[in-house]
């Protein structure tokens, strides 16, 4: 008897039928002996109507209530999910992120896991239930509901994993694993068998929608290996673990895109500690900031730019605007006609002229490069939007990756 985590993404649990597809699936596992706990997402566009709800009601809708607001996504399809089972004979019982003992801290949106006590599930699981969590959710010390932001269901699978030592994790998906691209946006993208947790997180935070970053570092963090597969078919999907034969054999193992992303450019002026308060006051205001660039001053000032996720545009403005306020004022503008292009690879260690591969292609493409920013395993660079998929492409073949 293995137990088994299963991970269903908002598409996966879509409408009706696909809720019966996901429980049959479930069913099938359960009749072969193992212990099953089905982490679930809300359908797929619930989250964003939620969203739009609340905002026509009022722009800034308060943290606390979205959170009270989000969580009836999730707990909706944990529910049908058990009820399909039950009508197809399978014990089944539904559980709240709270219930199963996800402990956060306070802050409400983006909430980050502190603890999970697992709540009852290894009772329901040895008196032959199978257990079907919300992912996305739980709740803080005094009991108030939180969620851990876009993408939490993939980090309450892959904690959930952890934490009952689960012998095998599976998150399912409308893919059937992991691309060498979007194969949405690039159609010669090949899926990749196996890759590493570096190589999946990077990709992760350059764009990629397979997986949540943040589930994909907790896996690192606490060796949970796990099994990218699509909901839609049984074919296997792919694996992702600490080493995979032959990494450094590949130099560049994938191409991420990410259109999510906004420009904000800031007139400061030009003296020491400037960027220190702005960058502090953004971390107090839980802003995450990606690419950064600052120019060389002249007469007295100088610009500094930075990205961050479109969602997070007017509260980075706001914080930025409150900040310039004590260093003499300044200018801030913003801009969402940007894309992020980046290679990622661990090969990239070990083989020398790959940034210069990747520049020829854009000056072969006549792309202008706004921003650029690097790590051991990944480039990324800002680019104009309009071309965005052109250039995937490009760089795409432009690496073999199409192959």
């Amino acid at each position: 008897m293995a137990l088994i985590v299963k991970k269903f993404g908002g598409t996966s649990v879509g409408d009706v039928d696909r809720i019966r597809n996901v429980a049959a699936k479930i069913k099938q596992t359960y009749d072969a002996g193992n212990q099953v706990v089905v982490v679930v997402s809300a359908r797929g566009g619930v989250t964003n109507e939620l969203i739009a709800r609340a905002k026509a009601l009022n722009p800034q809708p308060n943290e606390r209530e979205m959170d009270m607001l989000l969580t009836v996504g999730e707990q909706e399809t944990i529910a049908l999910t058990a009820i399909a089972l039950h009508g197809m004979g399978v014990p089944a019982i539904s559980r709240t992120g709270a219930q199963a003992g996800v402990v956060t801290d306070s802050e409400h949106t983006r909430s980050r896991i502190l603890d999970i006590s697992g709540g009852d599930i290894h009772e329901q699981l040895n008196a032959g239930k199978v257990v079907i969590v919300a992912g996305f959710q739980g709740a803080d010390s005094s009991g108030e509901i939180t969620t851990l932001g876009r993408g939490g269901s993939d980090l309450s699978a892959i904690a959930m994993a952890a934490v009952l030592k689960a012998d095998l994790c599976q998150i399912y998906t409308d893919v059937e694993g992991v691309y060498t691209s979007d194969p949405r946006i690039v159609k010669s993208a090949r899926k990749i068998p196996q890759i590493s947790y570096e190589e999946m997180l990077e990709l992760a935070s350059s764009g990629s929608k397979v997986m949540q970053a943040r589930a994909v570092e907790f896996a690192q963090n606490y060796n949970v290996v796990f099994e990218v597969r699509s909901s839609f078919n049984n074919q296997p999907g792919t694996i992702v673990k600490a080493e995979v034969p032959s990494m450094e054999d590949v130099v560049v193992s994938g191409v991420a895109l990410d259109k999510n992303q906004a420009k904000i450019t800031v007139g400061l002026p030009d003296k020491p500690g400037t960027a220190a308060k702005i960058f502090q006051a953004l971390g107090e205001a839980n802003v995450l900031v990606d690419m950064i660039v600052q120019n060389i001053g002249t007469a007295g000032s100088a610009n500094l730019s930075f990205t961050v996720n479109k969602d997070d545009v007017q509260r980075a403005t706001d914080v930025v605007n409150s900040a310039i306020v004590d260093l003499g004022g300044g200018q801030v503008s913003h801009t969402g006609d940007i894309a992020k292009l980046s290679i990622v690879g661990v090969g990239m260690r070990s083989h020398a002229g790959v940034a210069a591969i990747l520049f020829e292609i854009l000056a072969k493409h006549d792309v202008n490069i706004e921003m650029i920013s690097t790590s051991e395993i990944k480039i990324s660079v800002a680019i104009d939007l309009e071309n965005a998929d052109a250039v995937a492409n490009a760089v795409h073949d432009g690496f073999g990756l199409d192959k």
